[in-house]
């Protein structure tokens, strides 16, 4: 058919329906959204860093700005966690000891709803568990029953977990009361106390037989006790969100009130950890060492000590994640500026150089790594001292990765970690195969 011959009807419901087609398909192209926190302050009048946000393009994975970003934030955003759902971003400032919960619009901007006060002071990691129910919230220095301020950089002492109940709507509720861990019945903390400066958090997902519960670890840069860094184990309860210890960790007090946390060897200076998707393996990352410690997951949440633990990684490792598949693992090398990247045994979780990506170069400074959980293949890290945002593409079949096109893309100042949410239209998926 010529266009010549076409009525002006024909023709007018036919680029009617072309506009709708482009403009359904151009919402398509955002397979994701990458939100980064911003520790520089983002104007001259307020203290507060900010978080930069980007939609993730569906063909080779660049990243655009929303056009309100950067979002403002608190005093030094130092990382975030997403909902499993997507529709909840949270944000974890260190210098006012405050989460910023977000919600996350159809278009991927964010909205600040609500802030609240974490149970300690100076927090420093954050994790949510699988079904979105509870967030967790390591910080360094200890409170009493009453909110006093038992610890402090003058006067160093143990820290805790705070534990957030979520809320339907994202929000969160009244922290965990804790009456099982460091404490009694009768004079029970608004925290789970843990060890000396605790870095890092993570929440085990319940594996597909559904046989073993939901653990959460939290790795602990020890001073005072031996093994100088150590690894601590928890089981959580399902209903109340609370922890209790598993097998070879111990909680315990000296005769000055004092926690004392007793658990794994982690190394010299543990930095980050990650858990598989099948909750079989556990890695972390020493930043003093330069090492990766594989563990392995019982069904009592103890844990074991892989064949050949530790494995060597770049100069200064601070962050770590693993691809959705469960296939492989990337580490962000600091004083490398590179990501180095693992291939995981199917059956031992042994990891071992992705074929010609062990090191792939970024900016100056990775912070940590993240990758978008619709297909599972484009992978961002920020560039802490060169404020920017590296992109790679991996390959499902070998975990190699190549940089994408118009790599790094520029962030605010000073970027610290970033998290990506799948597009409504792109739903998330743990690919198996």
């Amino acid at each position: 058919m010529k266009w010549n011959k076409m009525g002006r009807g024909t023709l007018a419901s036919i680029l009617s329906l072309a506009l709708v087609s482009v403009t359904a398909c151009s919402r398509d192209y955002v397979l994701a959204y990458v939100y980064v926190t911003t520790s520089k302050p983002l104007t001259s009048t307020s203290p507060n860093g900010g978080v930069s946000a980007y939609a993730v393009d569906f063909q080779i994975g660049s990243l655009t700005p929303l056009a309100d970003s950067p979002i403002p934030a608190g005093r030094q955003p130092i990382t975030l966690v997403a909902a499993p759902n997507g529709l909840s971003l949270y944000v974890l400032n260190q210098d006012d000891a405050t989460v910023g919960q977000y919600a996350i619009g159809t278009d991927g901007k964010i909205y600040l709803q609500n802030t609240v006060n974490v149970t300690g002071s100076k927090p420093t990691a954050i994790a949510i568990d699988q079904a979105g129910a509870f967030l967790y919230v390591t910080f360094t220095y200890q409170l009493g029953p009453q909110g006093q301020q038992l610890y402090s950089p003058g006067s160093p002492g143990p820290g805790g977990v705070t534990v957030f109940p979520i809320n339907k709507d994202g929000s969160l509720g009244t922290p965990v009361s804790n009456t099982t861990v460091g404490t009694t019945a009768a004079n029970p903390l608004n925290y789970f106390p843990v060890g000396n400066n605790p870095a890092g958090i993570v929440v085990s997902n319940i594996p597909p037989s559904g046989n073993v519960g939901r653990f959460v670890y939290v790795i602990d840069q020890e001073t005072t006790t031996t093994p100088k860094a150590t690894v601590l184990g928890f089981s959580q309860n399902a209903t109340s969100g609370g922890l209790t210890p598993t097998p070879g960790t111990t909680i315990t007090t000296d005769s000055t009130g004092r926690t004392v946390a007793t658990g794994y060897g982690a190394g010299t200076t543990p930095s980050a950890i990650a858990v598989d998707p099948s909750s079989r393996w556990a890695y972390i990352t020493d930043e003093a060492t330069n090492q990766l410690y594989g563990y392995n997951l019982q069904n009592d949440g103890s844990l074991t000590a892989m064949v050949n633990s530790p494995f060597p990684t770049g100069i200064f490792p601070v962050g770590l994640t693993i691809d959705p598949r469960g296939k492989f693992l990337y580490v962000a090398n600091f004083s490398s500026g590179t990501v180095g990247a693992y291939a995981l045994d199917v059956n031992a979780g042994t990891p071992t150089g992705a074929i010609g990506s062990a090191s792939t170069a970024t900016g100056t400074g990775p912070m940590c790594v993240t990758i978008e959980p619709a297909l599972g293949i484009y992978l961002y890290t920020p560039n802490n001292l060169e404020g920017d945002v590296s992109a790679m593409q991996l390959a499902p079949q070998n975990g190699t990765l190549k940089q994408v096109q118009n790599t790094p893309f520029p962030s605010s100042a000073l970027p610290t970690c970033a998290v990506t949410v799948a597009n409504g239209s792109h739903p998330t998926q743990i690919i198996v195969n």
